[in-house]
């Protein structure tokens, strides 16, 4: 699927913020980069750190955003772990230096006047769901940055997600409403309930048994939403609702499925499986994240401090990206030349 342009000259003139899920991108900067064993000045490994504030400083300079927010995982407490042990486990653990760069992010990002925000027991999703719903309530569109599909449950009229693939950022789709429904046939409201009776292999969460992906699209599309799925399921026992898929099986030249969905979907436990991946998988869309976009100087408002973007990111030792960032970050092409 092809980038779109990542403009935002919008006929409102609305104000754009870029929440930025920073260790999606740490991950996949430091598969992708770790065969350069890039160090900083210090002598630390700094690929993944240099290869995500590349990705940023690129996407700043396509989006030109008036805010820039970084979500970060708390790396000592999980809230979703408390509530189900076993979530994300059977992931690998990470490599010793992508530990250090995770470890490294927020400070980095701090220095050079961005803001982040680590909330407690959360993750960086969370910051992205209180971005998009921050965007929302102030009037402003949004753009979210990850390689994680989670995100897309935030999709909406004012909010698109940069989903990172390979081909970094000019390679990536931006998807909208209507990029999502051609991707997967489900509208962008009812993402996450497409997720939840999917299922996310990722996060060690098993979908509703029986009701794969390929299901819960056309499911979702018939009925509308999952309410009115188990409103016909209890006050009807889903007769509606096997009608209407017999009937989008029809349309679609497939064989009937609304009775083989209406059971697995009345089966025992398959609705607390689903609620329990709801509540999983929804981000928290009420953090404060800090922003005060009418105090200049602000973390995370553009333009920043040229000295202090040149100090930080020459520290990471890549003259062409300390020169980008000057002219990008800063708007002073001028300063980049006087290094």
């Amino acid at each position: 699927m092809a980038a779109i342009p990542m403009s935002h000259s919008d006929d409102d003139a609305r104000r754009l913020l870029l929440v930025v899920d920073a260790p999606s991108l740490l991950h996949r900067n430091h598969h992708a980069r770790a065969h350069t064993r890039a160090l900083d000045r210090a002598g630390r490994p700094v690929w993944a750190l240099h290869g995500m504030l590349r990705q940023i400083i690129e996407s700043i300079d396509g989006f030109a955003p008036d805010a820039v927010l970084f979500g970060l995982d708390d790396r000592t407490a999980s809230v979703r772990r408390d509530a189900y042990p076993a979530y994300k486990a059977g992931r690998a653990e990470k490599h010793p230096e992508l530990v250090a760069q995770l470890e490294r992010a927020g400070a980095l990002l701090d220095a050079l006047g961005l803001a982040t925000l680590t909330p407690p027991g959360l993750e960086a999703d969370d910051v992205s769901a209180s971005g998009a719903t921050w965007a929302v309530r102030h009037g402003w569109d949004c753009v979210i940055i990850t390689s994680d599909r989670d995100a897309f449950a935030h999709i909406s009229d004012h909010t698109k997600v940069l989903r990172l693939i390979d081909g970094g950022i000019h390679g990536s789709p931006l998807l909208d409403p209507r990029r999502l429904h051609a991707m997967y046939g489900v509208a962008a409201e009812n993402y996450l309930a497409y997720a939840a009776l999917r299922g996310d292999a990722s996060d060690n969460l098993p979908g509703v048994p029986g009701i794969g992906q390929k299901t819960a699209a056309p499911l979702l599309e018939t009925a509308g939403s999952m309410e009115a799925v188990w409103a016909d399921i209890d006050h009807d026992e889903g007769r509606s609702l096997a009608a209407a898929l017999d009937s989008w099986s029809a349309d679609h030249g497939g064989r009937r499925l609304g009775d083989r969905v209406v059971g697995h979907l009345r089966a025992p436990g398959a609705r607390e499986r689903y609620d329990f991946n709801v509540s999983m998988m929804r981000g928290h869309d009420d953090l404060d994240l800090g922003l005060t976009p009418d105090v200049p100087g602000s973390p995370g408002l553009l333009p920043l401090d040229v000295e202090r973007v040149s100090r930080v990111v020459g520290f990471l030792g890549v003259e062409a990206t300390t020169s980008l960032a000057v002219r990008v970050l800063t708007g002073d092409p001028a300063s980049a030349s006087r290094r």
